[in-house]
């Protein structure tokens, strides 16, 4: 080394929107509005945040990781409405829209442990 500080492999916009899309591609999302979208971010830190837009509620599950070189990751529900009002299908559906994004960010997990483990940056 020449001195330089050692990073763990960034998961950026870029290698999460392929992780996305892969997870899109297996025909995983039914129908699920899914963005990866970019944040600020330096070489210290992950700068892709991957978003599910909610159809049946007023609202977004935001993913990511819960830290630089973590492979773990947590997902967070941001609902703008304080009351929900809907049909018994209507509440099926926001809980299926629920199931994909946990379904999504476990996938998302998994990639970030294998992608450690293939960089060589963490022990088998």
């Amino acid at each position: 080394m020449t001195g330089e500080i050692p990073f763990p492999p960034r998961r950026d916009v870029y290698v999460l929107q392929q992780w996305v899309d892969d997870f899109i591609e297996a025909g995983n999302t039914a129908g699920a509005d899914i963005v990866v979208a970019e944040q600020d971010g330096d070489r210290r830190s992950d700068t892709g945040l991957v978003i599910v837009r909610l159809r049946r509620a007023d609202g977004v599950i935001y993913m990511q990781p819960r830290g630089f070189d973590d492979p773990l990751w947590q997902m967070t529900l941001e609902v703008h409405e304080t009351e929900l009002s809907a049909p018994p299908y209507e509440m099926g559906a926001l809980g299926a829209e629920l199931i994909v994004a946990s379904n999504l960010c476990t996938y998302l997990q998994y990639r970030s442990l294998e992608w450690d483990r293939l960089s060589g940056r963490h022990e088998d």
